[in-house]
């Protein structure tokens, strides 16, 4: 490995690929992701992974288009970066409708929304990105909407005030969302279609680097495709970035992206051999060696490592659950024997047992 072109890394090339805060191997999206646009699949049948939901969705779009009505509305949860909006968008091709596009932060006032609803056709798809960060008094706004296709508008105020119904297009909703806990019973239900987005295996992912890398033209070896898909942490967009960042030392050593390319381009990212980085290690260093390996609170482990609790609780920890170096319990987070074995550090006992200082550091 050319040592001159690792010590490069770092330059404005590197920060076109590298995810939130400079982690590569963050699930948060960024305008720096833009380039992968160009890899999203357009049809069911091109997205790879979610096999059980797309044969699903497959009979509920065209029994849908056989009666000519709108597909129930959709709930796409699950930790970022798994493809739900561009399944999303698949679904509104496969309906063959117009989508729009909107977020929950982004819509600040119901007047908003109701703009948005009432400039709908019929079958249309709107897409609402973080839905569980509509206020209240937005949302509340889509419960006749998504169940009467109609909007209640108040006019006036106290015992003066009167209402009005305005009739609305037959539209699909689809709402994302990384927190399905918070959102509100009633708006949960009207969503007759969920699926909770998995993490992807690390087949799946050879697939899905394997097809961006002949879209990108980049010359790839079966084995350098394994080794990006092992320590993608079951993300398609972290497969991506990794694999545009090592075509890089790859293109210096004048070769194609084999198992050793991949491997030693990952280690000077310092991406491990299962895909954790840094702050990975530092989260669970923080639970064992400060907090005896729990249970220690989210809030505390952020205060630790002085991280955001939200890049925790939505970027670092799902997958650390996942691979099952993290449990939740009602007392907050315990390192579990395989975080222990991970680091090269004994363990201690059972999980779940108390600590001898009793193993409660605060909040949960």
């Amino acid at each position: 490995m050319n040592n001159k072109y690792i010590k490069s890394l770092g330059g404005q090339e590197e920060e076109e690929v590298l995810g939130s805060k400079g982690r590569i191997v963050s699930t948060e999206e960024t305008p720096k992701d833009e380039w992968q646009n160009s890899l999203r699949p357009q049809r069911l049948d091109d997205y790879i992974g979610q096999e059980a939901f797309k044969k699903n969705l497959k009979v509920y779009i065209a029994a849908a288009k056989s009666r000519k009505e709108a597909l129930d509305h959709v709930l796409l949860y699950g930790p970022p970066g798994l493809g739900k909006t561009t399944m999303a968008k698949i679904i509104a091709n496969e309906l063959g409708s117009q989508f729009k596009v909107t977020s929950g932060p982004a819509i600040g006032r119901p007047g908003e929304l109701a703009s948005i609803l009432t400039t709908l056709q019929d079958h249309d798809v709107l897409f609402i990105d973080e839905i569980h960060r509509l206020n209240r008094n937005v949302e509340e706004i889509l419960y006749s909407a998504m169940e009467d296709f109609a909007l209640d508008i108040v006019m006036g105020k106290g015992t003066g005030a009167s209402s009005i119904r305005i009739d609305l297009a037959h539209f699909t909703l689809i709402g994302a969302t990384t927190r399905a806990g918070s959102l509100s019973a009633p708006l949960r239900d009207r969503f007759l279609i969920t699926n909770h987005m998995q993490f992807y295996e690390p087949a799946e992912l050879k697939k899905i680097i394997t097809r961006a890398a002949h879209i990108l033209g980049i010359d790839i070896e079966d084995s350098g495709a394994e080794e990006i898909a092992r320590r993608s942490r079951g993300t398609p967009r972290i497969a991506n970035r990794l694999l545009k960042r090592i075509r890089d030392f790859a293109q210096v050593q004048g070769s194609a992206i084999t198992a050793d390319i991949a491997s030693e381009a990952l280690k000077a990212l310092h991406v491990d051999e299962i895909g954790l980085d840094d702050l990975d290690n530092e989260i669970l260093k923080a639970i064992i060696y400060k907090f005896n390996g729990g249970p220690v609170g989210i809030d505390t482990i952020s205060a630790a490592v002085s991280e955001e609790r939200a890049t925790i609780e939505d970027v670092c920890e799902p997958y650390l659950m996942q691979i099952g170096f993290i449990s939740r319990t009602p007392r907050g987070r315990i390192a579990t024997a395989a975080a222990y074995d991970h680091l090269g550090i004994s363990w201690p006992g059972k999980e779940g047992e108390t600590s001898l200082f009793g193993g409660d550091h605060g909040d949960r």
